[in-house]
């Protein structure tokens, strides 16, 4: 029997104000956990935060924070570890997706998103393992992209951080695995978010197309001839939450429709 439940367990999802974070809080909470969550807009947060569990085991708790910034994250977990206690999953989501052009990029350019996009999971990674290491039972999902196999020149900088997110999540697999420990990467592909919502309206002002229609072009690309949802993705994550993925461990999952096309 698949077994989802995840009752009493205290998770953490990072950037979830909407898109595949928020698909992955209501189902996290929907299968019994206690889920904090982040995001910086305080109206998305509160929108989020009211979400009722279908059970009514799990429940939801929102959290104003800004993952590039050391102290803010340390502040955050440090809220949520006196409200729920120590966290058994810790799903990494949280990510920007700048399109710019490399000849244009500063240093700074590359370290902020170094810092949003990787050390936010560093960071957090860092702290939730050793109570996960005591308890002898511990989740943490990357969110990474099929940017991190497949990277666009214009997201250059995005898809490094991606690939770097893999790399960790595999490193980690490794060390604490032994301990209870599952670490996997989730690498979503066309997925009808807010970021591809607005790279679709960008390719329309530049066209005959509307944002619609280029979503449907686009879509006719995947083998299945759409994009996906935020939560057909959140699916796969709450499977690796849960004792259904138990001998899951260092794997990349990738949820693009079957876009990628390595063996």
């Amino acid at each position: 029997m698949l077994d989802l439940d995840l009752t009493d367990k205290v998770a953490i999802v990072t950037g979830a104000s909407k898109g595949i974070g928020a698909a992955a809080v209501r189902q996290l909470a929907d299968a019994g956990a206690h889920v904090a969550f982040c995001a910086r807009g305080a109206e998305s947060i509160e929108e989020l935060a009211a979400h009722q569990p279908e059970a009514g085991a799990g429940s939801v708790r929102g959290h104003t924070a800004d993952m590039a910034d050391a102290d803010s994250t340390a502040a955050f977990l440090d809220a949520v570890e006196a409200e729920l206690g120590p966290a058994d999953i810790l799903v990494n989501n949280v990510g920007a997706s700048p399109s710019r052009n490399f000849l244009y990029m500063s240093d700074d350019d590359w370290e902020q998103l170094h810092q949003l996009n990787l050390m936010s999971a560093v960071r957090c990674s860092r702290r939730v393992i050793p109570a996960m290491r005591e308890a002898g039972w511990g989740r943490i999902v990357m969110v990474s992209s099929g940017a991190a196999f497949y990277p666009n020149a214009s997201l250059i900088d995005y898809a490094a951080t991606k690939a770097a997110m893999v790399a960790t999540a595999k490193a980690l697999a490794t060390k604490y695995g032994r301990d209870g420990i599952l670490v996997n990467s989730v690498n979503p592909g066309l997925i009808h978010t807010a970021m591809w919502q607005r790279a679709a309206e960008e390719i329309a002002e530049t066209s005959e197309l509307t944002a619609a229609q280029v979503i449907e072009r686009n879509g006719r690309s995947v083998p299945v001839g759409r994009y996906g949802t935020s939560d057909e993705v959140a699916n796969m994550i709450t499977f690796l939450c849960s004792n259904a993925g138990s001998y899951c461990n260092g794997s990349v999952f990738t949820v693009d429709g079957g876009m990628a096309s390595h063996v």
